[in-house]
Protein backbone atom coordinates (compact mmCIF):
# COMPACT_ATOMS: atom_id res chain seq x y z
CA UNK A 1 0.00 0.00 0.00
CA UNK A 2 1.86 3.33 -0.87
CA UNK A 3 1.73 6.13 1.41
CA UNK A 4 -0.32 8.98 1.67
CA UNK A 5 1.36 11.71 -0.15
CA UNK A 6 2.79 14.35 2.24
CA UNK A 7 0.99 17.98 1.89
CA UNK A 8 2.88 20.82 0.16
CA UNK A 9 3.41 23.19 3.09
CA UNK A 10 2.00 26.45 4.15
CA UNK A 11 3.85 29.26 2.19
CA UNK A 12 4.36 32.52 4.57
CA UNK A 13 2.37 34.83 2.05
CA UNK A 14 -0.65 32.33 2.27
CA UNK A 15 -0.32 32.25 6.17
CA UNK A 16 0.11 36.04 6.39
CA UNK A 17 -2.84 36.52 4.10
CA UNK A 18 -5.25 34.36 6.32
CA UNK A 19 -3.61 36.10 9.22
CA UNK A 20 -4.39 39.10 7.77
CA UNK A 21 -7.89 38.15 6.73
CA UNK A 22 -8.94 37.58 10.71
CA UNK A 23 -8.82 41.19 11.50
CA UNK A 24 -11.96 41.79 9.00
CA UNK A 25 -15.05 43.58 10.91
CA UNK A 26 -12.89 43.18 14.13
CA UNK A 27 -15.12 46.33 15.99
CA UNK A 28 -19.17 46.08 16.10
CA UNK A 29 -21.12 49.26 14.13
CA UNK A 30 -20.71 52.16 15.70
CA UNK A 31 -24.56 52.24 16.59
CA UNK A 32 -24.76 48.74 17.46
CA UNK A 33 -25.56 45.34 16.07
CA UNK A 34 -25.96 42.12 17.52
CA UNK A 35 -23.35 39.34 17.84
CA UNK A 36 -24.95 37.20 14.96
CA UNK A 37 -25.06 40.49 12.87
CA UNK A 38 -21.50 41.42 13.42
CA UNK A 39 -20.52 37.48 12.79
CA UNK A 40 -22.75 37.71 9.51
CA UNK A 41 -20.83 40.59 8.16
CA UNK A 42 -17.18 38.98 8.95
CA UNK A 43 -18.09 36.09 7.40
CA UNK A 44 -19.62 37.70 4.05
CA UNK A 45 -16.00 39.69 4.44
CA UNK A 46 -14.10 37.09 4.79
CA UNK A 47 -15.17 35.22 1.85
CA UNK A 48 -14.81 38.25 -0.23
CA UNK A 49 -10.90 38.07 0.77
CA UNK A 50 -10.32 34.83 0.21
CA UNK A 51 -10.88 35.00 -3.37
CA UNK A 52 -7.22 36.85 -3.94
CA UNK A 53 -5.01 34.42 -6.08
CA UNK A 54 -3.17 33.39 -3.33
CA UNK A 55 -5.80 32.26 -0.83
CA UNK A 56 -8.75 31.33 -3.72
CA UNK A 57 -8.76 27.39 -3.21
CA UNK A 58 -9.24 27.76 1.00
CA UNK A 59 -12.87 27.60 1.97
CA UNK A 60 -14.42 28.68 5.22
CA UNK A 61 -15.88 26.18 7.35
CA UNK A 62 -16.02 27.53 10.98
CA UNK A 63 -16.30 31.11 12.86
CA UNK A 64 -16.91 32.37 16.53
CA UNK A 65 -16.91 35.52 17.89
CA UNK A 66 -16.58 35.96 21.79
CA UNK A 67 -19.23 37.61 23.59
CA UNK A 68 -17.13 40.72 24.07
CA UNK A 69 -15.56 40.98 20.86
CA UNK A 70 -12.09 40.51 22.04
CA UNK A 71 -11.13 37.47 20.15
CA UNK A 72 -12.34 35.36 16.75
CA UNK A 73 -11.28 32.53 15.16
CA UNK A 74 -12.41 30.85 11.96
CA UNK A 75 -11.03 27.60 10.07
CA UNK A 76 -10.49 27.27 6.26
CA UNK A 77 -9.59 24.31 4.29
CA UNK A 78 -7.75 23.36 1.59
CA UNK A 79 -7.63 19.97 0.11
CA UNK A 80 -6.08 18.10 2.78
CA UNK A 81 -4.57 21.39 4.87
CA UNK A 82 -6.55 23.41 7.43
CA UNK A 83 -5.64 26.33 8.95
CA UNK A 84 -6.87 27.74 12.67
CA UNK A 85 -6.69 31.65 12.00
CA UNK A 86 -6.97 33.78 15.21
CA UNK A 87 -7.57 37.30 16.10
CA UNK A 88 -6.47 38.66 19.40
CA UNK A 89 -7.66 42.07 20.91
CA UNK A 90 -8.41 44.82 18.48
CA UNK A 91 -6.18 47.61 19.81
CA UNK A 92 -3.77 49.83 18.92
CA UNK A 93 0.32 48.96 19.83
CA UNK A 94 0.03 50.78 23.46
CA UNK A 95 -2.74 49.05 24.38
CA UNK A 96 -1.55 45.87 23.34
CA UNK A 97 1.50 46.22 24.97
CA UNK A 98 -0.63 47.14 28.28
CA UNK A 99 -3.48 45.29 28.59
CA UNK A 100 -1.48 41.62 27.96
CA UNK A 101 -1.42 41.54 31.72
CA UNK A 102 2.19 39.97 31.78
CA UNK A 103 3.02 40.96 35.40
CA UNK A 104 1.19 37.25 36.50
CA UNK A 105 2.24 34.24 35.26
CA UNK A 106 0.10 30.91 35.88
CA UNK A 107 0.68 27.42 34.58
CA UNK A 108 -0.57 26.28 31.12
CA UNK A 109 -1.96 23.00 32.20
CA UNK A 110 -3.72 22.70 28.86
CA UNK A 111 -0.53 22.09 27.19
CA UNK A 112 0.24 18.40 27.35
CA UNK A 113 3.43 19.43 29.05
CA UNK A 114 4.36 16.69 31.70
CA UNK A 115 6.33 19.58 33.56
CA UNK A 116 4.83 22.63 34.81
CA UNK A 117 5.12 25.72 32.30
CA UNK A 118 4.81 29.48 32.77
CA UNK A 119 2.12 31.94 30.68
CA UNK A 120 1.09 35.30 31.05
CA UNK A 121 -2.10 35.99 33.03
CA UNK A 122 -3.52 37.93 29.69
CA UNK A 123 -2.30 35.35 27.37
CA UNK A 124 -3.87 32.68 29.68
CA UNK A 125 -7.12 35.04 29.46
CA UNK A 126 -7.44 34.93 25.81
CA UNK A 127 -6.47 31.27 25.46
CA UNK A 128 -9.02 30.61 27.14
CA UNK A 129 -11.75 32.63 25.18
CA UNK A 130 -10.70 30.96 22.50
CA UNK A 131 -11.09 27.25 22.82
CA UNK A 132 -14.70 28.32 24.54
CA UNK A 133 -15.78 30.28 21.98
CA UNK A 134 -18.93 28.35 19.89
CA UNK A 135 -20.12 29.14 16.39
CA UNK A 136 -23.49 30.87 16.54
CA UNK A 137 -26.10 28.12 15.27
CA UNK A 138 -24.49 25.15 15.48
CA UNK A 139 -22.82 25.53 18.90
CA UNK A 140 -19.47 23.82 18.09
CA UNK A 141 -16.25 24.85 19.81
CA UNK A 142 -12.97 24.72 17.75
CA UNK A 143 -11.74 21.75 18.96
CA UNK A 144 -15.45 19.90 18.05
CA UNK A 145 -15.36 21.66 14.51
CA UNK A 146 -11.47 20.72 13.75
CA UNK A 147 -12.80 16.60 15.11
CA UNK A 148 -15.46 16.57 12.14
CA UNK A 149 -12.55 18.37 9.18
CA UNK A 150 -9.74 15.93 10.12
CA UNK A 151 -11.75 12.82 10.26
CA UNK A 152 -11.38 10.25 7.11
CA UNK A 153 -8.11 12.77 6.04
CA UNK A 154 -5.54 10.07 5.98
CA UNK A 155 -2.77 12.72 7.12
CA UNK A 156 -4.42 16.19 7.15
CA UNK A 157 -2.18 19.29 8.04
CA UNK A 158 -3.16 21.63 10.74
CA UNK A 159 -1.63 25.10 10.85
CA UNK A 160 -2.41 27.86 13.89
CA UNK A 161 -1.68 31.30 12.61
CA UNK A 162 -2.11 34.90 14.18
CA UNK A 163 -0.85 37.81 14.02
CA UNK A 164 -0.20 40.35 16.69
CA UNK A 165 -2.18 39.02 19.67
CA UNK A 166 -3.42 36.43 17.50
CA UNK A 167 0.01 34.85 17.22
CA UNK A 168 0.48 35.15 20.78
CA UNK A 169 -2.27 33.06 21.47
CA UNK A 170 -2.23 30.79 18.08
CA UNK A 171 1.21 29.32 20.57
CA UNK A 172 -0.90 28.69 23.05
CA UNK A 173 -3.96 26.75 21.02
CA UNK A 174 -1.34 24.95 18.84
CA UNK A 175 0.02 23.15 21.81
CA UNK A 176 -3.39 22.53 23.45
CA UNK A 177 -4.78 21.02 19.86
CA UNK A 178 -1.97 18.93 19.70
CA UNK A 179 -2.05 17.33 22.95
CA UNK A 180 -5.95 16.40 22.08
CA UNK A 181 -6.77 12.81 21.51
CA UNK A 182 -8.23 12.94 17.67
CA UNK A 183 -10.11 9.77 17.15
CA UNK A 184 -9.32 8.47 13.79
CA UNK A 185 -6.75 10.87 11.97
CA UNK A 186 -3.59 12.08 13.87
CA UNK A 187 -3.14 15.65 12.45
CA UNK A 188 0.33 16.89 12.07
CA UNK A 189 0.30 20.23 13.31
CA UNK A 190 2.30 23.39 12.76
CA UNK A 191 2.42 27.09 14.56
CA UNK A 192 2.98 30.54 11.75
CA UNK A 193 3.23 33.69 13.61
CA UNK A 194 3.52 37.29 12.61
CA UNK A 195 4.57 40.37 14.76
CA UNK A 196 3.85 38.04 17.72
CA UNK A 197 4.75 38.98 21.48
CA UNK A 198 5.27 35.42 23.56
CA UNK A 199 3.25 33.97 25.53
CA UNK A 200 4.99 33.02 28.28
CA UNK A 201 8.40 31.94 29.96
CA UNK A 202 11.67 30.10 29.17
CA UNK A 203 9.90 26.80 30.34
CA UNK A 204 7.03 27.74 27.43
CA UNK A 205 9.35 28.60 25.00
CA UNK A 206 11.51 25.31 25.38
CA UNK A 207 8.48 22.99 25.11
CA UNK A 208 6.69 24.75 22.18
CA UNK A 209 10.11 24.45 20.50
CA UNK A 210 10.58 20.68 21.59
CA UNK A 211 6.76 20.42 19.95
CA UNK A 212 7.05 21.26 16.82
CA UNK A 213 10.85 21.94 15.81
CA UNK A 214 10.36 23.03 11.92
CA UNK A 215 6.87 23.73 12.41
CA UNK A 216 7.05 26.66 14.31
CA UNK A 217 7.69 29.36 12.13
CA UNK A 218 7.96 32.98 13.31
CA UNK A 219 8.19 36.34 11.25
CA UNK A 220 9.22 39.93 12.34
CA UNK A 221 9.58 43.24 11.10
CA UNK A 222 13.55 43.81 12.66
CA UNK A 223 11.24 47.60 13.17
CA UNK A 224 8.35 46.25 15.16
CA UNK A 225 8.14 46.94 18.79
CA UNK A 226 5.58 44.75 19.95
CA UNK A 227 7.47 41.44 18.82
CA UNK A 228 10.40 42.39 21.36
CA UNK A 229 7.87 42.25 23.98
CA UNK A 230 8.78 41.50 26.61
CA UNK A 231 12.32 40.37 27.10
CA UNK A 232 13.78 43.27 24.29
CA UNK A 233 11.98 47.00 25.20
CA UNK A 234 14.98 48.60 25.44
CA UNK A 235 16.10 48.20 22.24
CA UNK A 236 13.30 50.37 20.54
CA UNK A 237 14.14 53.35 22.32
CA UNK A 238 17.78 53.50 20.18
CA UNK A 239 14.76 53.66 17.32
CA UNK A 240 14.54 54.79 14.35
CA UNK A 241 17.53 54.87 11.71
CA UNK A 242 18.09 58.16 9.29
CA UNK A 243 15.39 59.37 8.20
CA UNK A 244 13.66 58.80 11.45
CA UNK A 245 11.70 59.52 13.99
CA UNK A 246 14.50 59.20 16.59
CA UNK A 247 12.90 58.21 20.21
CA UNK A 248 12.49 61.39 22.04
CA UNK A 249 12.86 61.71 25.87
CA UNK A 250 8.44 61.43 26.34
CA UNK A 251 9.03 57.94 24.02
CA UNK A 252 11.52 56.46 26.32
CA UNK A 253 9.65 57.21 29.21
CA UNK A 254 6.99 55.72 27.20
CA UNK A 255 8.56 52.43 27.08
CA UNK A 256 10.77 52.35 29.59
CA UNK A 257 7.12 52.20 31.69
CA UNK A 258 5.71 49.43 29.42
CA UNK A 259 9.24 47.26 30.11
CA UNK A 260 8.53 47.19 33.67
CA UNK A 261 4.86 46.05 33.62
CA UNK A 262 6.22 42.19 33.52
CA UNK A 263 8.19 42.83 36.78
CA UNK A 264 10.44 39.83 37.41
CA UNK A 265 9.06 37.59 35.17
CA UNK A 266 11.48 36.42 32.17
CA UNK A 267 9.65 36.03 29.01
CA UNK A 268 11.32 34.65 25.90
CA UNK A 269 10.13 33.64 22.69
CA UNK A 270 10.48 30.37 21.15
CA UNK A 271 12.84 29.44 18.43
CA UNK A 272 14.31 31.84 15.68
CA UNK A 273 12.44 34.61 14.57
CA UNK A 274 12.99 35.30 9.93
CA UNK A 275 13.42 38.75 10.08
CA UNK A 276 12.13 41.33 7.49
CA UNK A 277 13.48 44.70 7.10
CA UNK A 278 16.66 45.24 8.72
CA UNK A 279 17.42 48.10 6.09
CA UNK A 280 15.13 49.64 7.62
CA UNK A 281 13.68 50.60 3.60
CA UNK A 282 10.16 49.64 4.88
CA UNK A 283 8.80 52.53 6.44
CA UNK A 284 6.22 55.62 6.56
CA UNK A 285 8.12 58.78 5.14
CA UNK A 286 5.20 61.24 6.36
CA UNK A 287 5.88 59.80 10.31
CA UNK A 288 9.88 60.50 10.54
CA UNK A 289 10.15 63.69 12.94
CA UNK A 290 10.92 63.40 16.32
CA UNK A 291 8.08 63.60 17.89
CA UNK A 292 6.24 61.09 20.38
CA UNK A 293 3.10 61.51 17.59
CA UNK A 294 5.23 60.42 14.82
CA UNK A 295 7.18 57.35 16.89
CA UNK A 296 3.93 55.82 17.83
CA UNK A 297 2.40 56.38 14.03
CA UNK A 298 5.45 54.80 12.47
CA UNK A 299 5.56 52.27 15.59
CA UNK A 300 1.95 51.31 14.03
CA UNK A 301 2.54 51.39 10.33
CA UNK A 302 5.60 48.67 10.89
CA UNK A 303 3.07 46.37 12.83
CA UNK A 304 0.47 46.42 10.61
CA UNK A 305 -0.76 43.80 8.67
CA UNK A 306 -0.20 45.50 5.09
CA UNK A 307 3.26 46.04 6.16
CA UNK A 308 3.91 42.62 6.81
CA UNK A 309 2.11 41.45 3.80
CA UNK A 310 4.18 44.10 1.39
CA UNK A 311 7.47 42.42 3.52
CA UNK A 312 6.42 38.73 2.21
CA UNK A 313 5.73 39.71 -1.29
CA UNK A 314 2.18 38.89 -0.62
CA UNK A 315 -0.61 40.97 -2.68
CA UNK A 316 -2.15 43.85 -0.56
CA UNK A 317 -6.03 42.97 0.93
CA UNK A 318 -8.94 45.42 0.33
CA UNK A 319 -9.17 48.22 2.68
CA UNK A 320 -11.60 48.74 5.01
CA UNK A 321 -13.78 52.18 4.14
CA UNK A 322 -11.86 55.18 4.89
CA UNK A 323 -13.57 58.80 5.15
CA UNK A 324 -11.78 61.60 4.30
CA UNK A 325 -14.77 64.09 4.27
CA UNK A 326 -17.66 65.17 5.26
CA UNK A 327 -19.36 68.46 3.08
CA UNK A 328 -20.88 70.16 4.59
CA UNK A 329 -19.69 69.26 7.86
CA UNK A 330 -21.94 70.99 10.50
CA UNK A 331 -25.66 71.88 10.41
CA UNK A 332 -28.78 70.27 11.47
CA UNK A 333 -30.76 67.13 11.15
CA UNK A 334 -31.91 66.17 7.69
CA UNK A 335 -29.01 67.76 6.01
CA UNK A 336 -27.93 66.03 3.03
CA UNK A 337 -24.36 65.55 3.30
CA UNK A 338 -21.53 64.36 1.02
CA UNK A 339 -19.53 61.27 2.97
CA UNK A 340 -15.95 61.26 0.87
CA UNK A 341 -13.45 58.72 1.38
CA UNK A 342 -12.27 55.23 -0.34
CA UNK A 343 -13.67 51.42 0.58
CA UNK A 344 -16.95 52.63 0.10
CA UNK A 345 -19.24 49.46 -1.28
CA UNK A 346 -23.09 49.28 -2.27
CA UNK A 347 -23.94 47.23 1.08
CA UNK A 348 -22.12 50.14 3.39
CA UNK A 349 -24.04 51.75 6.28
CA UNK A 350 -23.56 54.82 7.75
CA UNK A 351 -23.30 56.15 11.72
CA UNK A 352 -23.03 59.72 12.84
CA UNK A 353 -21.60 58.57 16.04
CA UNK A 354 -23.94 56.34 17.53
CA UNK A 355 -26.89 57.18 15.31
CA UNK A 356 -27.65 55.12 12.06
CA UNK A 357 -28.75 56.62 8.90
CA UNK A 358 -32.45 55.76 8.58
CA UNK A 359 -33.06 57.29 5.14
CA UNK A 360 -31.59 55.46 2.17
CA UNK A 361 -27.99 56.25 1.23
CA UNK A 362 -27.53 57.43 -2.61
CA UNK A 363 -23.69 56.00 -3.77
CA UNK A 364 -22.35 58.31 -6.73
CA UNK A 365 -20.67 57.68 -9.88
CA UNK A 366 -17.23 58.88 -8.20
CA UNK A 367 -17.20 56.43 -5.38
CA UNK A 368 -18.73 59.31 -2.40
CA UNK A 369 -21.80 58.72 -0.13
CA UNK A 370 -24.84 60.79 0.12
CA UNK A 371 -26.57 60.77 3.16
CA UNK A 372 -29.20 62.50 5.38
CA UNK A 373 -28.02 63.31 9.02
CA UNK A 374 -30.04 62.04 11.70
CA UNK A 375 -31.13 63.19 14.65
CA UNK A 376 -28.38 64.30 17.39
CA UNK A 377 -26.36 66.52 19.55
CA UNK A 378 -23.00 68.05 19.66
CA UNK A 379 -19.77 66.87 17.47
CA UNK A 380 -19.98 63.64 16.41
CA UNK A 381 -17.24 61.45 14.09
CA UNK A 382 -19.12 59.58 10.83
CA UNK A 383 -18.16 56.20 10.18
CA UNK A 384 -18.59 54.32 7.00
CA UNK A 385 -19.46 50.15 7.69
CA UNK A 386 -19.36 47.36 5.60
CA UNK A 387 -18.48 43.74 5.40
CA UNK A 388 -15.08 44.53 5.58
CA UNK A 389 -14.83 46.84 8.56
CA UNK A 390 -15.44 50.31 9.89
CA UNK A 391 -13.62 53.44 9.03
CA UNK A 392 -11.08 54.91 11.61
CA UNK A 393 -12.76 58.72 13.29
CA UNK A 394 -10.18 61.09 11.73
CA UNK A 395 -10.75 64.73 11.86
CA UNK A 396 -12.29 65.65 8.51
CA UNK A 397 -14.61 63.23 9.20
CA UNK A 398 -16.68 64.93 11.61
CA UNK A 399 -19.49 66.40 12.31
CA UNK A 400 -20.99 69.38 14.08
CA UNK A 401 -24.89 69.99 14.85
CA UNK A 402 -25.64 73.53 15.13
CA UNK A 403 -22.19 74.22 13.93
CA UNK A 404 -19.73 75.91 13.88
CA UNK A 405 -17.33 73.94 11.40
CA UNK A 406 -14.90 71.84 13.27
CA UNK A 407 -11.46 73.16 13.10
CA UNK A 408 -9.24 70.70 11.67
CA UNK A 409 -5.09 71.50 10.39
CA UNK A 410 -4.35 69.06 7.35
CA UNK A 411 -0.83 70.37 6.57
CA UNK A 412 1.66 72.84 6.95
CA UNK A 413 4.18 74.72 4.96
CA UNK A 414 7.37 74.57 5.65
CA UNK A 415 7.21 71.96 8.09
CA UNK A 416 10.42 73.09 9.39
CA UNK A 417 12.31 76.59 10.31
CA UNK A 418 13.63 79.15 13.01
CA UNK A 419 11.45 82.00 14.58
CA UNK A 420 9.65 84.51 12.64
CA UNK A 421 9.88 82.67 9.77
CA UNK A 422 6.41 82.43 7.85
CA UNK A 423 4.30 79.45 7.85
CA UNK A 424 0.96 78.32 5.39
CA UNK A 425 -1.69 76.43 7.65
CA UNK A 426 -3.89 74.63 5.22
CA UNK A 427 -6.92 73.43 7.25
CA UNK A 428 -10.84 73.93 7.59
CA UNK A 429 -13.44 75.64 10.02
CA UNK A 430 -10.63 78.88 9.69
CA UNK A 431 -12.21 82.55 10.54
CA UNK A 432 -11.56 85.60 11.75
CA UNK A 433 -9.60 86.39 14.88
CA UNK A 434 -7.81 82.60 14.63
CA UNK A 435 -5.21 81.84 17.55
CA UNK A 436 -1.85 80.06 16.17
CA UNK A 437 -0.05 78.26 18.94
CA UNK A 438 3.48 76.55 18.10
CA UNK A 439 3.18 74.10 21.01
CA UNK A 440 2.76 76.42 23.86
CA UNK A 441 4.23 79.47 22.68
CA UNK A 442 1.12 81.86 20.42
CA UNK A 443 2.57 83.53 17.03
CA UNK A 444 2.79 86.76 17.25
CA UNK A 445 1.12 87.65 13.81
CA UNK A 446 -1.61 85.43 12.24
CA UNK A 447 -3.46 86.39 8.90
CA UNK A 448 -6.36 84.48 8.33
CA UNK A 449 -8.58 83.30 4.59
CA UNK A 450 -10.95 81.08 4.14
CA UNK A 451 -8.99 77.80 4.26
CA UNK A 452 -5.26 79.17 5.06
CA UNK A 453 -3.59 80.51 7.91
CA UNK A 454 -0.24 82.64 7.71
CA UNK A 455 1.50 83.07 10.76
CA UNK A 456 5.26 83.72 12.01
CA UNK A 457 6.75 81.09 14.66
CA UNK A 458 6.91 82.65 17.71
CA UNK A 459 10.40 81.78 19.74
CA UNK A 460 10.20 77.92 20.72
CA UNK A 461 12.01 78.70 24.17
CA UNK A 462 14.29 75.86 23.43
CA UNK A 463 18.16 75.61 22.56
CA UNK A 464 17.77 72.65 20.60
CA UNK A 465 16.13 71.84 17.68
CA UNK A 466 12.78 70.28 18.91
CA UNK A 467 9.08 69.70 17.12
CA UNK A 468 5.84 71.24 18.09
CA UNK A 469 2.15 71.08 16.97
CA UNK A 470 0.85 73.66 15.66
CA UNK A 471 -2.37 74.37 17.00
CA UNK A 472 -5.22 76.62 15.41
CA UNK A 473 -7.89 77.62 17.80
CA UNK A 474 -11.33 79.81 16.75
CA UNK A 475 -15.06 79.95 17.99
CA UNK A 476 -14.55 77.48 20.68
CA UNK A 477 -12.54 74.75 19.20
CA UNK A 478 -9.25 73.98 19.28
CA UNK A 479 -7.66 71.91 16.25
CA UNK A 480 -6.71 68.29 17.00
CA UNK A 481 -2.85 67.18 17.22
CA UNK A 482 -1.90 65.13 14.30
CA UNK A 483 1.22 64.19 12.61
CA UNK A 484 0.08 67.16 10.00
CA UNK A 485 0.34 69.97 11.87
CA UNK A 486 3.81 69.50 13.30
CA UNK A 487 6.96 72.12 12.64
CA UNK A 488 10.05 71.40 13.42
CA UNK A 489 12.38 74.25 14.58
CA UNK A 490 15.90 74.09 13.18
CA UNK A 491 17.59 76.22 15.66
Amino acid sequence: MAEAQQSTPITPQVAMTLAAIASTGATPRPSGETLQAQTDRIKSGITRQLSNPLTKSWSPTWLALSPDNANMAYIVKNNDQIAVVIRGTNANVTDILEDLDVGTVVPFTASGSPSPISVSKGAMDAFTQIVDMRQIGSGTTLVQALAGLVTGVPQPTVYVIGHSLGGCIATMVALYLKAQTWQKSQPQFGVVTFAAPTAGLESFANYLTSQFGSMNQRYVNAYDVVPLAWADLPTAESWYPNPGPAATLDVKVLLGTIATLPGNNVYVQPGTAVTKNTDYMVRDDNLVKASLADFMGQVAFQHANSTYLRLLDAPALPEPPVVTGVIPSFGAARTQVTIKGSGFSRDSQVDFGPVPCQKPLTFNPDGSITAEVPDGTGIVNVYVTNPLGTSAAVPLGQFAYGGPEPVVVTNVTPDRGKANDSVTISGAGFAKGAAVHFGKNASPSVQVDTDKIVAKAPLSGKTTSTTVDITVTVNGYSSPSSPADEFTYTG
